[in-house]
């Protein structure tokens, strides 16, 4: 186990060299998220967690965008999946892209993927995300998300990473977790 300053200077607690790669993304790491977005591969784009009002409570994007583009675009995905109807599917065209969601609820879960994949594993993604959620927060609420950020960025980070899913089984990311709490607890 390693200690290591990130962000603003708290000391973040990382089990593996894998997870102290992933704290640190340099110039090198935007420019081969983008190259590999452009050259076509299967990734998901970005992760939205999103209430009813349209008040973003999770954003992990994995392609690069400006600040000007998010904002546009968690309104633009808000507008599109929360007046959709509920007799029509959870995947929806996006630009070039699908927007893949599902409602818990009062939070919209969605995620952004290339046209070429598989909605249905998308959806078990999101599934096992809001599972995952449930069983850390035990019996999760939108006030756990608001407060309890950084544990949500770490859950989300031990189940994708780089616009891919990393861990698909639940037991192996919720011993991680229960690792990593030990360890800072």
């Amino acid at each position: 186990w390693s200690r290591r300053v990130v962000g603003n200077g708290c000391a973040a607690v990382f089990a593996s060299a894998r997870e102290v790669a992933r704290a640190s993304v340099g110039p090198f790491e935007q420019s081969w998220r983008s190259r590999r977005a452009s050259e076509g591969r299967e990734m998901i784009r970005f992760i939205l967690l999103q209430n009813r009002q349209g008040r973003t409570r999770l954003a992990k994007y994995y392609v690069p965008y400006s600040d000007t583009e998010k904002h546009k675009l968690e309104h633009e995905v808000h507008r599109i999946v929360a007046h959709r109807d509920q007799k029509f599917t959870n995947f929806v065209e996006y630009k070039t892209h699908k927007l893949i969601y599902r409602r818990y609820a009062g939070l919209y879960f969605t995620l952004c993927v290339d046209s070429t994949d598989n909605e249905l594993i998308c959806l078990e993604i999101i599934h096992l995300f809001v599972e995952l959620l449930d069983h850390y927060f035990s019996n999760v609420r939108e006030l756990d998300l608001v407060y309890n950020f950084h544990k949500v960025f770490v859950i989300t980070d031990e189940l994708v990473l780089s616009g891919e899913l990393q861990e698909s089984s639940k037991k192996v990311i919720l011993d991680r977790l229960g690792n990593l709490d030990k360890i800072e607890g």
